[in-house]
């Protein structure tokens, strides 16, 4: 077994249980990509049996800390067995769900979602990629199904010295090999399509907040909707779930508008009027600009981009754009308004957020108060070693 020994004082994140140790940290040894080695404090102590990654800043990610464990296929059945059998008991509302989100799980570098009778799997670093075969197997036993599609094109892979890679790693002989897989979510009807969606196929943490947002339509009365950077449309399902009267759902991509309005339309009451959704193809920046100089005023706004720093090197510009488009959304709000925003980055975190937030308020004029803070639904847990797993930030407001 090859060792990695850690320069004196570095080893105090291991021992708490943190499972990255950087490039820098680190005194000599080195191994294979993927390869699992013995990490040791400077006076050999053990602290972690870990995949070495030479290529990424995040040289070492430990798999475990006892040193009685032995890191083979057993092992990474027993840690996926463990997380399948959590997200069982959060009995989710849904046949589609998280059912490993990596380091929070014991398995850093390796996302795994639940689509139906599909699964849906991220391998994003060395140590993960090294055992991907074991892996699949694993899940396939742990969880009963016979369909494993692999989406490893993140470009986080190229840290790892990896390549882009995605296709079926594991269906049955004959299988069509059909990537749009419907599933439930509420009640609702929606597709995933785990080759071409984003992420595995769609954004599963946000599924308790699209539950809670309709709620809040049909508690507050919002009767005019607009879901900004909407993708698939299911905060635009959920508002005319709530009573929603209209909504217009905004995003820059075409494909995941006509989808949108799909979902829409499965998912509404009998007799619904088309009109009563509508799609913008557009800049979402721009876009609410115009709403602005038009005179467009709305009961229930939702900001949902995506990710504008993905780290805190990028946080100051990932703040501005933030603020500004919670300035607009303030501003397009009717008084007594519902705004649900969001920031995936995890380069701002959730204190930030809310600062940034509050900054828009003070520059739109208006001042609003706080429903409740929003993150991502439970099978995307945080445990208290690694708190850098709580990316999703939200805040629910309403408008004074």
């Amino acid at each position: 077994m090859k060792v990695i020994r850690v320069r004196e004082g570095k080893e105090r994140s291991l021992l708490r249980r943190h499972p990255w140790l950087f490039s820098g940290s680190i005194a000599s040894g080195k191994a294979d990509p993927g390869e699992t080695v013995r990490v040791e404090a400077h006076d050999g102590r053990f602290l972690a049996w870990a995949a070495y990654s030479p290529s990424s800043t995040i040289r070492v990610r430990a798999w475990s800390f006892d040193a009685d464990e032995r890191i083979d296929a057993a092992f990474f059945a027993r840690r996926i067995e463990r997380a399948v059998a959590l997200r069982r008991r959060l009995a989710v509302d849904s046949d589609a769900v998280r059912l490993v989100h990596g380091e929070a799980d014991g398995l850093p570098g390796l996302i795994v979602d639940r689509y139906g009778d599909t699964l849906s799997a991220q391998f994003l670093a060395a140590g993960t990629e090294r055992w991907k075969n074991a892996i699949a197997d694993a899940l396939l036993a742990a969880t009963g199904c016979r369909r494993l599609y692999e989406r490893s094109d993140a470009s986080v892979r190229e840290l790892e010295g990896l390549p882009r890679v995605a296709g079926w790693l594991r269906r049955p002989d004959g299988d069509a090999g059909v990537t749009v897989v419907p599933v439930r979510e509420h009640g609702w009807r929606l597709d995933v399509d785990v080759a071409h969606g984003h992420k595995t196929g769609t954004y599963l943490d946000q599924r308790d907040n699209r539950l809670r947002f309709a709620e809040c339509v049909r508690r507050f009365g919002c009767a005019r909707v607009l879901n900004a950077y909407c993708y698939t449309g299911g905060f635009s399902v959920a508002a005319f779930a709530g009573g929603a009267e209209e909504v217009t759902s905004l995003d820059s991509s075409g494909p995941a508008l006509a989808l949108a309005d799909q979902h829409v339309r499965r998912n509404a009451p009998q007799g619904f009027d088309a009109a009563r959704h509508r799609t913008v193809d557009a800049d979402a920046n721009a876009t609410l600009r115009q709403l602005i100089e038009d005179g467009r005023r709305f009961d229930a706004i939702v900001l949902d981009p995506p990710k504008f720093a993905a780290n805190a090197a990028h946080a100051e510009r990932a703040a501005r754009a933030y603020k500004d488009i919670n300035r607009l959304a303030f501003k397009l709000l009717e008084p007594g308004g519902l705004l649900f925003t969001f920031s995936c980055s995890g380069g701002i975190d959730a204190a930030l957020f809310h600062k940034i937030v509050a900054g828009a308020g003070i520059d739109a004029g208006v001042d609003g108060a706080l429903l409740q803070r929003l993150e991502a639904a439970p099978d995307h847990p945080t445990t208290v070693t690694f708190p850098e797993g709580e990316y999703l930030k939200g805040l629910a407001i309403l408008r004074q």
